[in-house]
């Protein structure tokens, strides 16, 4: 069967297709590939500025960069046949790049490719890199587009009244906008704490030591060699570790993402709950379906569906930020299937992202549902009073507003009325009281 996006087992490649492509840049097999090429170029070249007497006379540094930067599916396919062969993807790397050299007439300088490292050296740069790039150019992008619309609106909204609810009964008045300022400040601080993190990478030789590069070369620093290639690709590199990355940083910008994605099931929730207590309609779009049973129906499918993915994509961090960490003595082999798949979560965030503004797209907000809950509910401004009055120190006012808003009854405009007039107060604070209303009593 042919491989599209009606066929694909995963729904990212599958229906979400046209959601996730961007991310194929960065997750692909195809990109991990290049991206290794990329690594391996790139040390090599730092070796012939490194002062070795053997590549003396190598200056073709940006004639070799054309070996990544003109990657193709065919060179892809070459690597891929190669490792036919050598049943190890790194390896073949290793000998596409000699394959390269021999064609531009540069194999005398070939063992150098791939010179003291593991494959560790590359993976370990190659998928942090996909990290990194995918977080500047796809991520963070679609990040502030969502904290932008969402500030849009809690500008738009910010003088509207609001009943608020804790434990779901009705509380102390709020204001819309600021409850969605609310989500902004919280989305806010999540990015910067995310971005905040530096992309981990290891480079070291095969268990960490640099045993290979110090026993060829005892004179050279080859510690500050290795810190300086791999903050010129603009990672950080650990020091020390084992065979592999520890992966800790790695699993706090896992962990970052995922409680930037929390809070977005957080904001789902809320404006589903608004949607169903219409505070809010949707803008119905021509020919869409709410129901194949129900023709009435206009659901709030795109934050349904962002809570849906979010929830996937968090399970998936997860499990990457606990499994990642740990790996037995120098290193087991568990890591490298794990990190092949750290596309999908970042796929899953894309389509919920993409959902969030689209729902966020079609809200219409009704007033009308906003103030009558506001004037069905009289009992809020209970705390209104009772603190006015503990003011004026008025005996029990807590408990005489107690009396009167928890018989059962329904509480109006004329019954919280009566009973400010029946106070033992100043007529000064009977005005007072009397110009508090559900509407008004927003706080600040």
């Amino acid at each position: 069967m042919t491989l599209n996006p009606l066929t694909a087992v995963s729904p990212i490649d599958g229906r979400y297709a046209g959601k996730t492509a961007p991310l194929r840049e960065y997750f692909s097999e195809f990109a991990l590939i290049r991206n290794r090429v990329k690594v391996e170029i790139e040390y090599f070249i730092s070796l012939t500025k490194f002062g070795l007497s053997q590549l003396e006379g190598m200056e073709n540094a940006e004639e070799l960069r054309k070996a990544y930067t003109g990657f193709t599916i065919e060179d892809a396919g070459r690597i891929k046949e190669i490792e036919k062969t050598t049943n190890h993807d790194v390896k073949a790397v290793e000998y596409f790049i000699k394959e390269k050299f021999r064609e531009a007439g540069l194999e005398r300088y070939s063992e150098f490719v791939h010179f003291g490292l593991t494959s560790q050296d590359i993976n370990n740069t190659a998928t942090p890199l996909s990290v990194k790039e995918a977080l500047h150019d796809i991520i963070y992008p679609k990040m502030d587009e969502i904290i932008r619309e969402l500030q849009e609106r809690a500008d738009e909204w910010k003088d509207i009244p609001m009943l608020a609810r804790t434990h779901g009964q009705p509380a102390s008045p709020t204001r819309l906008g600021k409850e969605i300022e609310v989500f902004v400040a919280r989305l806010r601080e999540q990015k910067s704490q995310l971005e905040s993190i530096p992309v981990p990478a290891k480079f070291g030789g095969a268990t960490g030591n640099m045993n290979a590069h110090k026993v060829a070369f005892p004179d050279r620093d080859w510690k500050t060699f290795a810190d300086s290639f791999v903050a010129g690709l603009g990672l950080k590199r650990s020091c020390p570790t084992t065979q592999i990355e520890h992966y800790d940083n790695l699993a706090a910008i896992f962990d970052a993402f995922r409680r930037f994605n929390t809070i977005l099931i957080d904001l789902c929730r809320d404006i589903w709950t608004y949607i169903s207590m219409e505070y809010f309609r949707q803008r119905v779009i021509k020919g869409e379906v709410g129901s194949s049973a129900m023709p009435h129906k206009v659901n709030p499918i795109d934050f349904e569906n962002a809570e849906g993915n979010l929830g996937m994509a968090d399970a998936i961090f997860t499990h990457l930020s606990m499994k990642l960490p740990v790996s037995r003595l120098q290193r087991d082999l568990t890591d490298s299937t794990v990190l092949r798949n750290i596309g999908v979560p970042f796929g899953h965030s894309l389509i919920a992202f993409e959902s969030i503004l689209k729902g966020l797209g079609k809200l219409l907000l009704n007033r009308e549902a906003i103030d009558r809950d506001l004037e069905n509910n009289w009992a809020v401004v209970a705390e209104a009073i009772q603190t006015v009055l503990r003011r004026e120190a008025y005996p029990n006012p807590y408990e005489a507003l107690k009396a009167l808003t928890r018989t059962g009854g329904h509480i109006s405009q004329e019954s919280i009325a009566a009973f400010i007039d029946s106070l033992d107060v100043d007529d000064r604070v009977k005005e007072e009281l009397h110009a508090i209303t559900p509407m008004n009593y927003t706080g600040i």
